[in-house]
């Protein structure tokens, strides 16, 4: 055995264990940790500007790519109360991060010392397991069944705190000795496949709701196997987005009441049965539960078993894996005798509908509406980029217009939704995907919420493009006050003496000139014509330079984005397409309006 101090064995555990990707700011309690990590070598280090959006940041990087856990750093007090947002988005999104927190001595516990606080009872909703650690003797086992605990079942978040004294103290450790704990996921059986495919049989028009449990268990390829095998449309949550190519045959469209495509939502209400894989029937899926589950059965799969008839009792519910549920149904698929009832001709309907009732998005007002905006957006970059976005106008109105054609290709924040979640979000994203073309989205006071960790981007040469919309407003807020008939303290215009740009004048920050006082690039588009330009020039500067590059784009003040309460009263404020050049990166050319549902 060697003899060590408790921080060197951390930093031993956490390569071991493959998460050596990490995320932080230094302080005094947390030194320690620090320079075990500086003594190592092998810890790869992200200095952030705010502990928040080192949270963000791991988050993040956990997203980007199957296995990965990203760690995030602080000292005692502030720093942890500062993660706890982060680690609250984390755990509504089933994403195992990993916040270590230093902590003032054990003796002077409790005795209200400088910065000291109960940061493990603080925690201890938004993690799976959140624990101040006493006995440096116990920092490798906490350490071991953190990392399990956060791969097991359904995923989450961990947070431990190491008073100062704890990390310093030498203790008897073997890392060749040590060993990662299996993680203990649930897993459907033969006979629970088989009573699912019995309600397949009797159904017509059955669709399958993909959702993020899909993406966390890396099983998006076995879900295209099985709709293939079994000719069942999928509609994505929007956590699940990119589990189905959008423009896969099979890919029914995104339902919701914010989140959505109009064909998705025609295709549910058509739908008799529905297979929640992974999925939470978030309310924003939803919406109204009676219009949502009139006259259909439901099949619900999830890792979680307490999610099983949370919202609403399934006809069917079986706890499992998203992967081990998806085999064993494509395993008893596969050998059942007679097969199942031919889909096809109701997934033709499903595609038929792809091609009707497109919003249009071809606008070319100015100020520019925000429509224009995700039209020049898919034309710029394709099928390869990845997006990242939290919550707002900009975020649902990108969820109905932009195209994700890949697993972990569409980056969000979706339960929690915090502000300011994008912008480090994406740095994390950027850090896991690295050569690869991140996109984040946000609108103007999301961008504004975490700003300063634009700088971190140019210091570390993170590159990726960020897609500011700006109407200076909180748009999502203005529009749900509408039924309350105001418009109060929502508007974030002034007169800003320092900027610049004729129709950017009233519009409040330079978003701009900050970008460029961080040490990004940064460029304003005005004009509906020039977006595709400005978005070409963004990635080359991105190239060139290798940091961030802001591209703000100046909308009309007042754009109200379709919405409503159920699948079947969605609002829309604007004219649909009429032609197939209002909508031309729409998925499907436009058809005949008259077969429209």
């Amino acid at each position: 055995m060697t003899r060590m101090r408790a921080v060197d064995a951390v930093v031993l555990i956490l390569e071991k264990e493959g998460a050596t990707e990490t995320f932080g700011l230094p302080g005094a309690a947390i030194n320690p940790l620090y320079s075990a990590m500086k003594a190592h070598g092998g810890i790869r280090h992200t200095l952030a500007r705010h502990v928040e959006g080192a949270s963000h940041m791991a988050d993040g990087y956990t997203r980007s790519a199957p296995g990965n856990i990203g760690v995030c750093l602080g000292t005692s007090g502030p720093a942890g109360t500062d993660m706890i947002t982060g680690l609250y988005a984390a755990a509504a999104d089933s994403q195992p991060i990993l916040c270590i927190t230093g902590q003032a001595p054990v003796a002077v516990l409790d005795k209200e010392d400088f910065q000291a606080v109960d940061i493990a009872s603080i925690a201890a909703p938004v993690t799976k397991m959140a624990k101040t650690v006493l006995e440096a003797g116990q920092v490798p086992g906490v350490f071991q069944n953190a990392f399990a605990l956060m791969r097991s079942a359904r995923p989450g978040p961990v947070l431990i705190d190491l008073p100062i004294d704890v990390q310093q103290t030498e203790i008897e450790f073997d890392i060749d000795a040590y060993e990662p704990l299996a993680p203990a996921k649930p897993a459907a059986t033969s006979a629970q496949a088989e009573k699912i495919l019995d309600l397949i049989a009797e159904a017509e028009h059955p669709i399958i709701v993909a959702g993020g449990g899909i993406i966390n268990a890396d099983a998006a390829d076995r879900l295209v196997e099985f709709a293939e095998l079994t000719s069942i449309p999928v509609s994505p949550t929007l956590m699940g987005w990119g589990a189905i190519p959008d423009d896969h045959p099979l890919a029914a469209g995104m339902v919701g009441i914010q989140t959505h495509v109009r064909y998705g939502n025609a295709s549910f209400l058509e739908s008799d049965l529905v297979i929640g894989i992974g999925n939470r029937w978030a309310n924003r899926h939803t919406g109204d539960l009676d219009v949502y589950r009139k006259g259909r059965k439901f099949v619900h799969i999830d890792i979680e078993p307490t999610q099983i008839g949370r919202v609403f009792a399934p006809d069917f519910g079986v706890a499992s894996d998203a992967g081990a549920a998806l085999d064993a149904l494509l395993a008893a698929a596969r050998s059942r005798s007679g097969g199942l009832p031919d889909f096809t001709d109701w997934a033709g309907e499903c595609t038929a509908r792809k091609s009707t009732e497109h919003r249009k998005t071809n606008f070319t007002e100015v100020p520019i509406k925000p429509q224009r905006v995700y039209q020049e957006m898919n034309e710029a970059f394709g099928r390869d980029v990845t997006y990242v976005s939290t919550i707002g106008l900009s975020q649902i109105a990108g969820a109905q217009m932009l195209h994700v054609y890949r697993p972990r290709h569409w980056i969000n924040a979706g339960q929690a939704g915090p502000l300011g979640w994008t912008g480090p979000a994406a740095l994390g994203v950027a850090k896991g995907k690295p050569g690869e073309t991140v996109v984040a989205l946000s609108g103007d006071y999301d961008f504004q919420f975490m700003i300063e960790e634009l700088a971190v981007g140019a210091q570390h040469r993170i590159p990726y493009v960020h897609v500011v919309v700006n109407n200076s407003y909180l748009g999502l807020i203005r529009q749900s006050q509408r039924g309350f008939e105001m418009d109060y303290e929502v508007s974030l215009a002034f007169e800003n003496i320092n900027s610049s740009g004729s129709a950017s004048s009233g519009y409040g920050v330079d978003h701009v000139a900050v970008a460029q006082g961080f040490g990004c690039k940064a460029l304003r588009v005005e004009d509906p014509e020039l977006i595709g330009e400005g978005l070409r020039v963004a990635k080359e500067l991105m190239d060139e330079h290798q940091v961030p590059v802001v591209v703000e784009v100046i909308l009309e003040r007042v754009t109200n984005i379709s919405m409503g309460t159920a699948l079947d009263k969605i609002n829309e404020f604007e004219t649909l397409a009429q032609t197939p050049a209002d909508a031309p990166t729409a998925l499907s050319p436009m058809g005949d309006l008259a077969t429209a549902k």
